[in-house]
This record gives structure tokens, C-alpha cells and sequence, in this order.
């Protein structure tokens, strides 16, 4: 039997939501790994509405769970039902969503709130010792809950112009965590609090690459599960 996976999505686009190829990425790894996954979402409404195309606020209200279903083809769960003792592992994607909707952090940085069913989620897995992996800037989840866990965002610098949001591994650092720098196609495992984190978009790589990074990751999380 495979290891049961629950995924945590925050919209649907980079923008306001989940990275939509970070998800399915993680999804596809999930698959190819033989687990058995079930996808869950906060009943909230998001922070904003952005227009993708323009790149610009829309004036409308958009549902976290409503737009997650979209990646979900409908088969999704609201996270408070999430229950930790029916899974081996969780695994957050990135996007925009996770700062804005899972947290707080794209308005408050470090001083962020996390939402009550996010971080709940996240203590319970960890007080069962299961693994979390997380990818892109949802490791700042697990720096804000877990002071002193080691992740990943890439690079503390703005290698050749390809991690222009590096600042956010200073704004880890200063959480009390350790931030440990690695290539788009690595992930960095925290043994200690089964934390496993890759950088994904945070750098400015080709699709393929960051795919391969987000497989790690799912690899380390079956591994530790």
C-alpha cells in the first residue's frame, strides 16, 4: 500500500493561489511514488483577486476551497477536516496563495499570522513526527511555526539575477531558523523536524528544472514517511 499524502492548496494561479505547476508537479511525483493522495483547502476567502493577464487587482471575492477544487478536478476537502492520523506525510506547494491566504507573510513578513487550520495542520504533523514538505515560499510556514528548523528558499543572494527574492532567507534567518542554500534541482532535508523544502520559483529556472527540484522533494517526504 502506498503512503497517504495529503496536499494543502491555496487558490488556483501564481498570483493569489497555488503555483499551478508546483501542484501539479507534486501531484505527478505523488503518482509516479505510489501514493495515495487527497487534497485539502481553507473555506476562506482570499486576500485578494488578481487578473493574470494584466497582471493587476480584479474587484471580485474568490473562495481559497472554490478555486483549489480547479486543481483538484473537484475532489478536495476543506483543511479543517484534515486529520493528521490519517496520513503518513502533507506537502504544501508554493504561489502567491501561501503568502497571502495560508499566511500573512506577502503583507507582514517575518512578523506574519498563520492560519489556524494551516498551522494547526502543521503541529500535528510534527508532534507525530510525520514528515512536511514544502516548496517555492511555503517553507516560510514552517519558519514562522517552527522557530529553529533548517529549510530552503535557494540562494541568500541574487545568483546571476535567478533568486531575486533571496531576502526572504534573511528574513528566515532572523525567525531563528537556518537557512541552507541550494540549487533549483535540490532539496534540503531537516532530519531532525522531517522538514523537506525546495526552492522551485524562487528561482528563475526552466520548467523542467523545477520540476525535477519539486521531485526531490516528494522523494525525501515518501522516504521519511
Amino acid at each position: 500500500m502506498g503512503k497517504r499524502v495529503a496536499v494543502v492548496l491555496a487558490g488556483c494561479g501564481v498570483f493569489d493561489g497555488s503555483e499551478i505547476h508546483e501542484a501539479s508537479a507534486a501531484l505527478v511525483h505523488l503518482s509516479r511514488g505510489g501514493a495515495e493522495v487527497k487534497i485539502f483547502a481553507p473555506n476562506i476567502e482570499q486576500r485578494d483577486v488578481v487578473n493574470h493577464l494584466k497582471g493587476s487587482p480584479a474587484e471580485e471575492k474568490r473562495n481559497v476551497l472554490v478555486e483549489s477544487a480547479r486543481l483538484a478536478r473537484g475532489n478536495i476537502q476543506d483543511l479543517a477536516e484534515l486529520k493528521a492520523s490519517e496520513f503518513d506525510a502533507v506537502i504544501f506547494p508554493g504561489g502567491f496563495g501561501v503568502a497571502k491566504n495560508l499566511c500573512s507573510w506577502a503583507v507582514d513578513g517575518k512578523d506574519c499570522t498563520v492560519n489556524e487550520h494551516v498551522n494547526s495542520t502543521l503541529q500535528a504533523f510534527h508532534s507525530a513526527k510525520k514528515p512536511i514538505g514544502l516548496c517555492c515560499i511555503s517553507p516560510v510556514l514552517a519558519a514562522k511555526v517552527f522557530p529553529g528548523c533548517e529549510v530552503t528558499v535557494g540562494q541568500d543572494k541574487n545568483v546571476d539575477g535567478r533568486f531575486p527574492d533571496a531576502e526572504t532567507a534573511s528574513a528566515i534567518a532572523e525567525l531563528g531558523c537556518k537557512h541552507v542554500c541550494k540549487n533549483v534541482n535540490e532539496s534540503h532535508v531537516d532530519k531532525a523536524n522531517k522538514i523537506v523544502t525546495t526552492c522551485a520559483f524562487m528561482c528563475k529556472a526552466p520548467l523542467h528544472e523545477i520540476f525535477d527540484g519539486i521531485g526531490t522533494m516528494v522523494q525525501e517526504v515518501l522516504k521519511l514517511a
